[in-house]
């Protein structure tokens, strides 16, 4: 429930070399909050060393404001940074003592790394950019690392994976605070979506392993333009000449992967190329691809995208009007399901009650 009007203080920590974009989010949106006529929240950039800071970009941002602003701040947000592995220690001890005095503290990119550092992410769930998740869990095995999500919420602390997701986390705290319809008129202000639930996925294309051979590379094109058929490993076997049993062992030797996860990628990526760049109906869209039915299709999706076929064309379509309002099977308007529906990963994860500043979370 959202609590009484009050002005919240955010602290924004910008790390040297710090993303312009990245601390430029909390301060575009929170600013925009306005409740009973004033402020919603004040947004305080500060530094380890107020003054002159470094930018990915090249250039330096004045920044008033030294560490001390944390200490009356209610949420903490640590900016992305280009030093996102060696951390300043002067952060680490302002996070430390932020989680200690029960603030509520979050991050953005590649500031995961500073929290988990500074211990804040053991035993949590907690995410960041999918191209610095492995390094994460790999320095940081204590970290419940949640893959292809926008955001994640852990009791007092969220992280958000790269640059625009950083708009969803901050869209959740001021939906935390002060509910959806301030929340929504926030998004509309800034021109961004106004709901984009945290577990929706991270849409990039999830690549396969890097291909260390050729020999099969044939039969890899062959199958991509016959993806449509029931192929099986005894087609893929046939075609390349060999047994299955050999087809099976060379094939993962080249690619990382079984015959049959290669099948599947290549179908799923098919069936997105479809739902982006045709209005076919889903059952169509299936065959097309080889999953044969729009309930396989939106099963496989849905673990993918964490989205169904119908809320993936209505979210990436490229075609005018974006297909967002065609009917699909199983029922009225799109049939199987909104993004965020039966199927998909909660909006947060929150195993611990929190307050901060008078926001429950």
């Amino acid at each position: 429930m959202p609590t009484a009007s009050r002005v919240r203080r955010v602290a924004v920590i910008a790390a040297p070399p710090v993303s312009m974009f990245n601390l430029a989010i909390p301060e575009m949106l929170f600013g925009k909050v306005e409740i009973d006529g004033g402020p919603g929240y004040e947004t305080v950039i500060c530094a380890p060393d107020p003054g002159p800071v470094a930018t990915t970009g090249g250039l330096d941002l004045m920044v008033p404001h030294g560490l001390d602003a944390v200490a009356g701040a209610d949420t903490v947000v640590l900016a992305g940074s280009g030093s996102y592995t060696d951390p300043d220690p002067r952060i680490l001890d302002a996070l430390r003592a932020a989680a200690a005095g029960g603030k509520r503290i979050a991050s953005i990119c590649t500031g995961a790394f500073a929290l988990a550092e500074a211990g804040l992410l053991d035993g949590r769930a907690a995410t960041t950019y999918w191209t610095y998740r492995p390094l994460l869990a790999a320095r940081h095995p204590a970290v419940d690392l949640q893959d292809d999500v926008l955001y994640v919420q852990d009791g007092p602390v969220l992280t958000s994976s790269g640059y625009a997701a950083g708009i969803d986390l901050c869209l959740h705290v001021i939906r935390t605070d002060h509910g959806a319809a301030v929340a929504n008129t926030v998004a509309r202000l800034a021109l961004v979506a106004p709901v984009r639930p945290g577990g929706q996925a991270q849409f990039t294309q999830t690549p396969l392993p890097p291909e260390r051979g050729v020999s099969f590379a044939d039969t890899r094109a062959w199958a991509m333009a016959h993806l449509d058929e029931p192929l099986g490993l005894a087609d893929l076997a046939r075609h390349a000449g060999v047994s299955v049993r050999t087809l099976s062992r060379r094939f993962h030797a080249e690619t990382g992967v079984s015959p049959l996860q290669w099948l599947l990628h290549q179908r799923v990526e098919r069936a997105k190329e479809l739902l982006e760049t045709t209005t076919l109906p889903m059952d169509a869209a299936a065959r097309a691809c080889g999953l044969g039915t729009a309930d396989s299709l939106r099963g496989h999706l849905l673990r993918r995208t964490g989205l169904t076929p119908s809320a993936y064309r209505a979210t990436f379509s490229r075609l005018a009007g974006g297909g967002a309002g065609e009917r699909a099977p199983g029922g009225p308007g799109t049939g199987e399901g909104e993004a965020g529906g039966p199927g998909t990963a909660p909006l947060v994860r929150a195993s611990r009650s929190f307050t901060a500043g008078g926001a429950s979370t």
